[in-house]
């Protein structure tokens, strides 16, 4: 079983895909494959950041105590 990569590798080989397409492609409004690619990283993006916010929710807040 292959080891699992992190969510932001994932995310930062979605964006050098997308901007290598975007350079061959000569109608990128148009192109499926791009199109298809933006969606993914985007997904991978929306799931970092949900992680990073679990994480923060995860901490224990810091209580400031009346002296």
């Amino acid at each position: 079983m292959a080891k699992r990569r992190s969510l932001q590798e994932d995310a930062t080989t979605l964006k050098t895909k997308v901007r290598k397409s975007l350079t061959n492609s000569d109608n990128p409004e148009g192109d499926s494959t791009i199109r298809s690619l933006r969606k993914r990283l985007r997904r991978a993006q929306r799931k970092v950041r949900t992680a990073k916010r679990r994480e923060e929710q995860r901490k224990p807040k810091k209580v400031v105590a009346d002296a």
